[in-house]
């Protein structure tokens, strides 16, 4: 595997952060912030510096790299792959006026069966219901395919997400890495570091993604109450207090972001959808749980594999991001410290991740964790 990362300040020139190489049919992934990757020439721009390459783009709250999170950039890493191979899929979930669920089972049913190994979703983040898309692509599989990558993301602004593979990015658009080969080695696993407080509530009316009662009582009012003055910051806030569901038929509980409140219908908007009985608490942070909650996924990724990983690519929430604030560095640094220097390290703060639980297969959707997913052929 050879690896080559340039990064795009925000005045346009472009910084090698590893050693200028040839890279034949490369994968190339670019990540970056939504107002650059809208730029009519981007493709362009990126067909120029690779012209065999395999073009994927993503917008993002922050692209990663190394031990850096670049805001207002893009960040290219292009990857050839010597002994492995892949196939890109996409659809648009705008066009297509499916629902989620089917988007993302029609998306993995296009890969040939075959040695299907692993899969990286960059998918859009503003229409798609994650919880389903995640739930349809599992199905697809059988769930026995390892599906992680996460919802792209736009800052902090929620206004529209973009992504596309060898065109110029665009909205409602999911893309899909197929990887296929005999020795290839991809493993994964999650962590948070967001602590439960307060009293467990059960949700008493929901539909979908929409969060109406709890404990029978108006959700956002409840939730404005535990929040007190910061209630005014409201829907910013929110990223910083985000819920724990346990679910019915889940062994394991799912953290949930409130992505906005809609004032005149007194409800919360989940990341996610949010089921009837489901149990929820609020939860809290600070810096050092999540820089240590991310050292323990890249352990807990790295302790059941043979080999020495050769790219460790990261999905952390925008929640992480914004109580990191000027520490976001060090979630990053936690990492590389575990997978070694010599890893190449790529990824994007999201919207959603993208992720079975450690041990499993049935990758489900996520927020306010770090995902790694570390891959060597």
């Amino acid at each position: 595997m050879k690896t080559v990362q340039l990064h795009k300040t925000k005045d346009g020139n472009w910084e090698y952060l590893s050693a200028k190489q040839q890279l034949k049919n490369p994968l190339v992934l670019v990540f970056g912030n939504r107002h650059l990757l809208e730029d009519n020439n981007i493709y362009n721009e990126m067909e120029t510096l690779f012209p065999e390459g395999h073009i994927v783009f993503g917008s993002t709250s922050g692209d990663i790299c190394s031990q850096a999170v670049a805001d207002k950039g893009i960040t290219i890493t292009a990857v050839e792959f010597e002994k492995s191979t892949f196939v890109i899929k996409t659809c648009n979930i705008v066009d297509s006026q499916l629902d989620s669920f089917k988007t993302g089972h029609d998306l993995i049913n296009q890969f040939p069966d075959e040695d299907l190994k692993y899969v990286l979703v960059v998918s859009e983040g503003s229409f798609v219901n994650g919880s389903q898309l995640t739930k349809g692509m599992s199905a697809a599989t059988n769930h026995d395919v390892l599906i992680t990558g996460g919802l792209c993301g736009d800052d902090d602004r929620f206004e529209k997400t973009l992504a596309s593979y060898n065109e110029n990015p665009k909205q409602g658009e999911i893309v899909a890495i197929g990887f296929y080969g005999e020795t290839l080695e991809v493993s994964s696993s999650i962590h948070g570091g967001w602590t439960p407080f307060g009293p467990e509530r059960t949700v008493t009316k929901s539909e979908a993604n929409v969060l109406y009662e709890l404990d029978n009582q108006p959700a956002l009012d409840l939730y404005k109450k535990y929040l007190g003055e910061k209630s005014k910051e409201l829907p910013g806030a929110a990223l910083l207090y985000p819920m724990n569901v346990k679910l019915v038929d889940e062994h394991q509980s799912i953290v949930r972001s409130i992505l906005t409140i809609d004032e005149k219908e007194n409800t919360m908007i989940m990341a996610g959808d949010i089921h009837e009985n489901s149990k929820v608490q609020l939860m809290m942070t600070n810096v050092d749980n999540i820089a240590n909650a991310s050292e323990r996924a890249a352990k807990q990724a790295l302790e059941s594999r043979k080999n020495e990983p050769q790219l460790a690519f990261l999905v952390s929430c925008i929640g992480r991001k914004l109580v990191l604030d000027q520490r976001v560095e060090e979630e990053i640094e936690e990492v590389t410290a575990v997978v070694g220097a010599n890893t190449t390290i790529s990824g994007f703060y999201s919207y959603g991740e993208i992720a079975p639980f450690h041990g499993e297969n049935n990758c489900q959707l996520h927020n306010q964790t770090m995902t790694v997913t570390l891959i060597s052929e």
